[in-house]
């Protein structure tokens, strides 16, 4: 927005059209251009009368706006830009995810288990803001994908390229659960979750589930729990990443739900069932509603002075009407 530190100063703009008339139509000012006849004579302005108006006309007008924006430079303008300061940090956020065999089951359809899943987490991502979001993944082994992170765009290229048994054929719960927890333990938000969505039971790693809860639990890192996935048998297909072969059939489905509830009971948390696209949806706008943060902001208003533009721009306009009339024209005073 322009605004103006010395706002008085414009009211001499007010006298701008008296000048105006003064100089181009008052008689004791006269409205004719003196031009050396000999220019004439010799041929070295060869202008209709016409176009020599009209070119007139428009250095004149040059002239009176490079007059308008030194009048509008004494007024000092300056831009004032609006900053939105965050006087508070957001959550610290993790998003712990089961890459195993199983979670290619075609049970959201058309989607695998994972492909709804990542869907699912692009969708909370984009409603939070000003928290920090990780990724975990976690199959036979766990690794952290992504630190804690405001830059969304990397964490979502990320969350894309993660893949069916990228990280081997088990499910290292209690792995992908400690990791996170590592990663949370020295961070200084005031709220920091961990969302761990799977759709199997504990049956690899070093690390016991609930070891890892009691964990968070002391240091004060709420876990959430999401069970995806129908019970029964679900068709499922993916390619095995390490021989490249197509593997299909149907799978014996089902997760651990005693387990998912005392992860989440452990560490102050809710334990959610994902059986469908929509229940999924819900689950997780479940959880963006619980975590909430009060937002805290101060308005900074930054200015940026302009006159030195005014005044640069108001000279070279009426240079140019001075160099028409003084050189081209060899106006005579």
């Amino acid at each position: 927005m322009l605004t103006f530190e010395s706002p008085a100063y414009l009211f001499l703009l007010i006298l701008l059209p008296v000048f105006m008339y003064l100089r181009h139509f008052s008689p004791s000012f006269g409205r004719t251009v003196r031009v050396s006849t000999g220019v004439w004579r010799k041929g070295l302005v060869p202008i209709r009368q016409k176009m020599l108006k009209f070119s007139l006309i428009i250095t004149a007008s040059f002239f009176w706006l490079g007059i308008f924006l030194l009048g509008l430079a004494l007024g000092g303008p300056a831009l004032s830009i609006h900053e939105k300061i965050h006087l508070n940090k957001g959550a610290d956020i993790i998003i712990v995810l089961d890459q195993s065999p199983s979670m290619a089951a075609r049970d959201f359809p058309p989607d695998t288990r994972l492909d709804a899943a990542k869907n699912m987490v692009k969708f909370f991502v984009s409603a939070r803001k000003n928290d920090s979001i990780g990724l975990v993944g976690f199959g036979q082994e766990a690794v952290l994908k992504v630190p804690p992170t405001t830059d969304y765009n990397t964490f979502l290229r990320r969350l894309e390229k993660s893949s069916i048994m990228e990280l081997g054929e088990g499910t290292a719960i209690g792995m992908g659960l400690a990791v996170a927890v590592l990663h949370l333990s020295e961070s200084t938000a005031d709220q920091r979750v961990i969302i761990l969505i799977t759709d199997g039971d504990n049956n690899a790693g070093e690390i016991q589930p609930l070891a890892a809860a009691s964990m968070a639990a002391q240091m004060g890192i709420r876990i959430y729990t999401i069970g995806i996935g129908a019970e029964g048998e679900v068709p499922f297909e993916f390619k095995n990443p390490e021989t490249g072969k197509i593997m299909s059939g149907v799978l014996n489905s089902r997760f651990d739900e005693e387990l998912l509830e005392e992860l989440a009971e452990t560490a102050d948390g809710s334990f959610f069932k994902a059986t469908s696209s929509g229940s999924l949806e819900s689950v997780f706008r479940s959880i963006d509603s619980l975590e909430t943060i009060d937002e805290r902001v101060r308005i900074q208003v930054r200015t940026i002075p302009l006159y030195r533009f005014f005044v640069f721009i108001a000279l070279l306009l009426i240079m140019v009407d001075l160099l028409f009339r003084k050189v081209l024209l060899r106006e005579v005073l």
